[in-house]
């Protein structure tokens, strides 16, 4: 379908600056990011979801698994949950 509609809205432009700078962290420009926003409400029939960029621990687990690098292999789910220790 193609795209016609349009959406026009006055915000701070800091709060704009700070926003699209996030959003660029997670890949996405703002016409994606309403886009994704709209689609939830529609979803979720209301406000939909919170969005986050991950903290800097969260990051580098990430960045570690990705790489192979500090991974714990367990034999099953016992074992796992003896590690934790739960």
């Amino acid at each position: 379908m193609p795209k016609s509609a349009s959406i026009h809205a006055r915000i701070q432009p800091e709060l704009k600056e700070e926003a699209e700078a996030i959003l660029k962290e997670l890949g996405l420009n703002a016409t994606q990011a309403i886009t994704l926003f709209y689609r939830q409400i529609k979803i979720n029939r209301g406000l939909p979801f919170v969005l986050r960029v991950p903290n800097e621990t969260t990051r580098q687990t990430l960045d570690d698994t990705d790489a192979g690098k500090n991974l714990v292999y367990c034999r099953d789910a016992d074992d796992l949950f003896q590690r934790l220790k739960l």
